[in-house]
């Protein structure tokens, strides 16, 4: 696999973790107050996967 190849799938699993990780938390928010609990630990989970992905982006523009 080439390198570009090997960019575009991390990209790809990138946004597909962070795009699971906001349904999950959009999924919650739907569910209040059930749930409120878990709220800091998915919000935190779904920060840091927008956080990799953006600095992924950045650093292969």
């Amino acid at each position: 696999m080439s390198e570009v190849e090997d960019l575009k799938v991390k990209l790809k699993k990138l946004n597909a973790q962070a795009t699971a990780l906001k349904m999950d938390l959009h999924d919650l928010a739907e569910d209040l107050p059930t749930g409120w609990e878990k709220i800091p630990e998915l919000a935190q989970k779904t920060f840091e996967a927008y956080r990799l992905l953006d600095e992924f982006r950045k650093a292969n523009a």
